[in-house]
This record gives structure tokens, C-alpha cells and sequence, in this order.
């Protein structure tokens, strides 16, 4: 959970993930909020394309959080990273990760990050749904075998999809990055959720 501020928002916000990732991002801004854990099925459906799987999955993020949280603003966020227009998913070892990092050596790599607001309103029993979908265009360095396991064995970002964390030491493996939000590549996008927000009349500077 976020250290509580004074600036304080009247509306609880709810992260509907368990990502270390996007919780250190959130308090970025300074907001009270709490972090629950969706419980859903996060497999891609045949025929969805990368950004219809991060968009669906946002959205169904949040709502599976909404059924419990009446009159609440609940974020949302998923990421689908591909190469060659193949999904790439979380490498969970090492061995995995470095033929993951084999394969992106040199080449671009698409991530989609979309961010789903959902904001219930208990009284009126509607809610209000706010969607976007952050591109992020990756280009990989071209580096040796020694380099990208040295990499792994000190970083071992066995929980990120492509295997690198961008925030850390990862940032030496990329040779440059094309985003209108520069947080998105990191797991969720701020721009794009502070405007979110400020529709929804959060003020961030009280």
C-alpha cells in the first residue's frame, strides 16, 4: 500500500494488481490507495490481436475488483510485449530469459500497455469506464551471449515479460525507446492515468 499524503484524494482508489511494479509507480503520485489482486484468467483469446488482449485485460481487471468496491476508482493495467508480432510472456527462469533475450538481440519489440479507469457510482448503480492503450517501441541491443547472462544473473527479471527491467541495470540492454508516456514501458502509464484522474475531479496538488 501507498504511504498516505496530504494529498488526499475524497475517493478510494483501489490498484487492481498485485505488480510491485505498477505500486511503486502509483505512489509516485503521491495518492492514498490500496492494492488488491484480480482474480482472473489472464490467457489471450485466439484471434486477439496484442492490443485487444492488454486492453480486454485491463478492463476485466478492474471490474472483477468493481463487484466488491462500490463507489470506488479502480485502475486497472495490463502489458503484452511482442516480437514479430508473437506474444512474448513472462520468462519465469533463467533459462527461459536468456533464449527470451537470444531472441530479441538486435530486433524491435512492441509493448502495449493499456490502463483501464473504472469509477462505480453506488447511488445511480453505474459506472464510468476510461480506456487507453499506450504503444511502446523498443529497439534491443545487439549483445553477446556473456552479456545478456551476466545481465540476468544480476537483475533476474524472471517476472518481466521480456526479461528486462527497464527501471534497473535492463535500461543497458536497450538502444532506444519511442513512447508518449514513458512510464508506460515500466507497467503503467502515468500521463495517461493522471488525465484519467483529473476527469474524474482527483485533485493531485491539495
Amino acid at each position: 500500500m501507498a504511504e498516505i499524503s496530504s494529498n488526499v484524494s475524497k475517493q478510494q482508489i483501489i490498484l487492481a494488481s498485485s505488480s510491485v511494479y505498477r505500486k511503486e509507480l502509483l505512489a509516485r503520485l503521491h495518492l492514498p490507495f490500496i492494492s488488491i489482486t484480480p482474480n482472473i484468467d489472464e490467457s489471450p483469446k485466439e484471434y486477439e490481436s496484442p492490443d485487444q488482449t492488454a486492453i480486454r485485460l485491463a478492463q476485466e481487471k478492474a471490474e472483477a475488483i468493481s463487484l466488491q468496491y462500490p463507489d470506488a476508482i479502480i485502475i486497472g493495467s495490463d502489458q503484452v510485449a511482442t516480437l514479430d508480432g508473437e506474444q512474448i510472456g513472462k520468462p519465469g527462469d533463467h533459462h527461459n530469459a536468456l533464449r527470451q533475450l537470444q531472441s530479441m538481440r538486435g530486433k524491435t519489440v512492441i509493448f502495449h500497455t493499456a490502463l483501464c479507469v473504472l469509477h462505480n457510482h453506488a447511488e445511480n448503480q453505474h459506472h464510468q469506464i476510461q480506456i487507453e492503450n499506450c504503444k511502446t517501441i523498443v529497439q534491443i541491443r545487439n549483445l553477446s551471449d556473456a552479456e545478456l547472462n551476466a545481465y540476468l544473473h544480476i537483475e533476474k527479471p524472471y517476472d518481466c515479460a521480456g526479461s528486462a527491467k527497464n527501471e534497473g541495470l535492463g535500461i543497458a540492454l536497450l538502444e532506444s525507446v519511442q513512447s508518449n508516456d514513458p512510464t508506460a514501458l515500466t507497467g503503467l502509464p502515468l500521463i495517461a492515468l493522471t488525465s484519467m484522474l483529473r476527469n474524474l475531479k482527483v485533485d493531485f496538488f491539495k
